[in-house]
């Protein structure tokens, strides 16, 4: 595991930036004091953690609890921006906005979405990556940021609103894989997850933060770009392989999506690749 760290707060209980990246196979989050919020920053990276499969994309997060360990294993390589604190900076923040005692200890979270969350990550991976340009104030106020919307929602006082299960979400997710290139439809993914069709979108919504609708898009257009990359198939082919109803319309997802032409994404790789 390559791991690079920035320390926002240098010498004092304050927040500090992992870029982590896994070459693929075992993964292993050894226990540790501090309180940790991981991000997936790279490539969609599919695996297994017990009996369960499970395929993380950009922006999936996991709240780790202080002391609390994990394994699991990867087929191939992924990256990740992992924002780690010590509980004592958690607790100085619920002080300073008035939360009771008590709510300062989170609750650990795995493979959800948080559009917010991962801004701050965005963010406190760019101000590393750039040296620092902004100064400390301005990585405290991002770390300051953090922490209260962590203690806003995701306490263990807080009961989170109801979500598709691991487990149900893994089986959905799987099964849109595999079967990417079909015409999907709402029902035949609210029976893979064995729950009514109203129910379904509204708990994917909640644990993936889009729409079913908008996953399937965005797998469409990531597969699509993969193929486009490796060059083996014309456009139209890519775009029945990748699940779209003809290359027009995969072009008008790829602009939407990407900001860019299947067009430009072949010649772009094949500049490349020459």
């Amino acid at each position: 595991m390559d791991e690079s760290a920035w320390a926002v707060v240098p010498g004092r209980a304050g927040l500090q930036v992992d870029l982590v990246e896994t070459p693929g196979g075992v993964v292993e989050l050894r226990p540790m004091a501090d309180l940790r919020v991981r991000v997936h920053s790279g490539e969609p990276v599919q695996g297994q953690c017990g009996a369960q499969r499970f395929v993380y994309t950009r922006g999936d997060v996991d709240i780790v609890a202080a002391g609390q360990s994990d394994i699991w294993h990867e087929d191939g390589p992924g990256r990740s921006v992992v924002l780690r604190f010590s509980p004592a900076l958690l607790e100085r923040t619920a002080q300073e906005v008035g939360l009771p005692a008590g709510r300062a200890a989170l609750a650990p979270r795995h493979q959800f979405q948080d559009a917010h969350l991962a801004h701050i990550a965005w963010a406190l991976e760019a101000e590393y990556q750039a040296g620092s340009p902004n100064g400390r104030l301005y990585a405290e106020s991002l770390g300051t940021a953090l922490a209260v919307h962590l203690l806003g929602r995701y306490t263990l006082a807080r009961k989170a609103p109801p979500s598709l299960s691991a487990a149900q979400l893994r089986r959905v997710v799987d099964y849109i894989e595999v079967h990417l290139d079909e015409d999907l439809s709402l029902p035949v993914l609210a029976g893979v997850a064995h729950s009514s069709v109203s129910h379904f979108k509204t708990l994917f919504k909640r644990s993936l933060g889009v729409p079913v609708h908008a996953y399937v898009v965005q797998r469409r257009v990531e597969r699509a770009r993969a193929l486009l990359r490796q060059g083996r198939l014309p456009a139209s082919e890519v775009a029945l392989a990748a699940g779209f109803a003809h290359q027009s319309h995969m072009a008008r997802s790829m602009r939407r999506v990407l900001g860019v032409s299947p067009s430009a994404l072949a010649r772009f790789s094949g500049e490349s690749a020459a």
